[in-house]
C-alpha cells in the first residue's frame, strides 16, 4: 500500500509539473518572440541573455506558487473541472502580474494583444492537459474501497458527499457502531485480509470507540479517514510544550495575541481604504441600477454579531425585494430564493452585493479575515442545539473567512463552525493572507454562492441529539 501511495504521489506530481512547463515554454515563445523584442523597442535598452533567463524563471516560480496555492496541482484529489479552473486561474493571475511589471519597464502600457493570445493558448493546453491526466490518473488508480463505521447520526448527507467524488471513493459497506467495537474491528481485520477495504471512515462515534478503532487501524497501517469533533479541531491549534520529559498540550485563553490584532487591524485599515477608492464606480453605478430597478432604497443594514456577540449594523447593497421579511421572521437565503431581484441575482453571484461592508470594516466592526457575522436570530436558532456556536465569535466577522473558502454558502453550521475553529485556533498572519488570495478564486466559483435547502434549520434541531461533542 505505501509503495502505490509512492507511486500515486510521484505520477501526480510528475502530471501537473509536465502541465507548467508547457505552460512556461509557451511563455518562452512569447517573451523571445514578442515581449523581449517590444521592451527593446519602447526603452532602447537591449535585454541581456541572463535577464531573459531570470525573467523566464521568475514566471516560472510565480505560475508554480499561485497553481499550488489554488489547487491546480492537486490532479486526482479535486475535481477535473476544479483543478481545470484552478489552474486557468492561476495562469490570469500570473499574466495579469506580469504585464503590471512589463508595464513598469517599459515606462508604458504594454500591448496586451500579445498577453491575451498567449492566455488563451495556455488555457486550450490547460483544458487538453488536465483533462488527459485527469484520463490517466482514473485509469491507474481505481476509486478506494471504504468501510463506513458510523453511529446512530444519519448518514445519507455524509454517503451523498462521497457519492459525488465516485472517482475517488466507494463506500463497500457501512457498519453501525451499535454492534459493538469487537464486531467492528473483526470486520475491518477480515476486509484488510481479503484487501475488500483500503481504508476506514469512522463517522460520528464516541471519543472512546474511536480511539479503540484508530489505534487499531494505525497499528496495521490502515488509513483512517475520521469526522472531527469540536475538540479536536481547538487541539489542533495547541501549542506543544514538554513539562521536562512529558509533552502537554497548550490552549490558550485568548485567539488572537496584542501583535496580532495590532498588525490585523492595520491591515484592515490600509486595505478598506484603498478597495473604497478603487471600488468607488462600481458601487456608485450598482447604487443607480438598484435605486432605478424599483425606487427602494440602495442599502439593506441589518443587525448581525461579531466578537463577544456584540451586535452591530452589517451595510450591503440590497438584493432582495423591500417586502422580502415583511412578517419579521429572519431567515437564510435559499436555493432559487423568489425574494431575490434579478439585479439581486447577478451582484450576489458576482459578490458586489458586499462591497459596502468595506465601511464596516474601515469603522472596526468587522475584519477583512474572519468568521462571517450571523444574525442574532439565527444564532440563537443554532444555539438551541448546538452550544458551541458562540466559539466562533471568539475574534471579529469578517468579510471572507476559512468556512467561505473551504465550505459553500450552504455549509451546514456544524461544519462551518470546525471550518471557522480552524481558522481560529491556526492564525496567523500568512493564514489571512493566504484566504485573502484564495477569496479571489471563489468569487468566480459557483458553488458557493448557492443557497441553503429550505429545511436545513429543522434538519439541524432534528439530528440535534446526536452531534453532542
Amino acid at each position: 500500500m505505501q509503495k502505490l501511495e509512492t507511486s500515486k504521489r510521484i505520477i501526480t506530481l510528475t502530471l501537473s509539473g509536465l502541465g507548467l512547463i508547457l505552460e512556461v515554454l509557451i511563455f518562452y515563445y512569447y517573451w523571445k518572440v514578442n515581449f523581449s523584442p517590444s521592451i527593446t523597442t519602447m526603452t532602447g535598452v537591449e535585454y541581456w541573455y541572463r535577464a531573459d533567463l531570470m525573467e523566464i524563471a521568475f514566471y516560472a516560480v510565480l505560475l508554480f506558487f499561485l497553481t499550488h496555492m489554488y489547487g491546480g496541482m492537486r490532479v486526482g484529489y479535486l475535481r477535473n473541472a476544479e483543478v481545470i479552473f484552478s489552474q486557468a486561474f492561476s495562469t490570469v493571475a500570473a499574466n495579469v502580474l506580469l504585464y503590471a511589471e512589463l508595464s513598469i519597464m517599459a515606462k508604458t502600457l504594454f500591448v496586451p494583444q500579445a498577453f491575451v493570445l498567449m492566455t488563451i493558448l495556455q488555457i486550450v493546453v490547460i483544458m487538453i492537459w488536465s483533462n488527459l491526466s485527469y484520463f490517466i490518473y482514473k485509469n491507474i488508480f481505481p476509486p478506494r474501497k471504504l468501510l463506513l463505521v458510523h453511529g446512530p447520526r444519519p448518514i445519507e448527507g455524509i454517503m451523498a458527499k462521497f457519492s459525488s467524488r465516485k472517482d475517488k471513493y466507494k463506500i463497500e459497506k457501512c457498519v453501525d457502531i451499535e454492534c459493538g467495537v469487537d464486531e467492528v474491528l473483526k470486520e475491518i481485520e477480515r476486509g484488510r485480509k481479503a484487501e475488500e477495504y483500503t481504508a476506514v471512515v469512522l463517522w460520528d462515534i464516541s471519543t472512546e470507540e474511536r480511539n479503540a478503532l484508530l489505534k487499531y487501524c494505525y497499528a496495521h497501517s490502515i488509513r483512517v479517514y475520521i469526522m472531527p469533533k469540536i475538540t479536536d479541531v481547538i487541539l489542533l491549534g495547541a501549542e506543544e510544550l514538554h513539562l521536562f520529559d512529558t509533552p502537554i498540550l497548550l490552549t490558550r485563553e485568548y485567539s488572537l495575541s496584542l501583535e496580532q490584532r495590532f498588525i490585523k487591524r492595520t491591515i484592515d485599515i490600509v486595505c478598506s481604504l484603498i478597495l473604497l477608492i478603487v471600488a468607488s464606480p462600481f458601487m456608485l453605478i450598482t447604487a443607480i441600477v438598484i435605486k432605478a430597478y424599483d425606487g427602494g432604497p440602495v442599502l439593506y443594514k441589518q443587525v448581525r454579531c461579531t466578537r463577544d456577540q456584540k451586535e452591530f449594523y452589517i451595510m450591503k447593497f440590497r438584493s432582495m425585494r423591500v417586502d422580502a421579511e415583511k412578517d419579521g421572521v429572519a431567515r437564510l437565503a435559499q436555493k432559487n430564493d423568489s425574494r431575490i431581484t434579478p439585479i439581486g441575482k447577478f451582484i450576489r453571484k458576482v459578490r458586489i452585493d458586499e462591497l459596502p461592508q468595506l465601511i464596516n470594516i474601515l469603522k472596526g466592526d468587522m475584519s477583512f479575515i474572519g468568521p462571517r457575522p450571523e444574525r442574532p436570530e439565527i444564532i440563537a436558532q443554532y444555539m438551541e442545539v448546538m452550544p458551541e456556536f458562540t466559539y466562533r465569535m471568539k475574534v471579529k466577522a469578517g468579510l471572507a473567512g476559512y468556512a467561505q473558502v473551504y465550505g459553500k454558502y450552504n455549509t451546514t453550521p456544524y461544519d462551518k463552525l470546525k471550518l471557522d475553529l480552524t481558522y481560529i485556533e491556526n492564525y496567523s498572519l500568512w493564514l489571512d493572507i493566504q484566504l485573502m488570495l484564495l477569496t479571489l478564486k471563489i468569487l468566480f466559483w459557483p458553488d458557493s454562492t448557492e443557497g441553503v435547502e429550505a429545511e436545513q434549520i429543522t434538519a439541524l434541531k432534528e439530528e440535534a441529539k446526536y452531534s453532542k461533542k
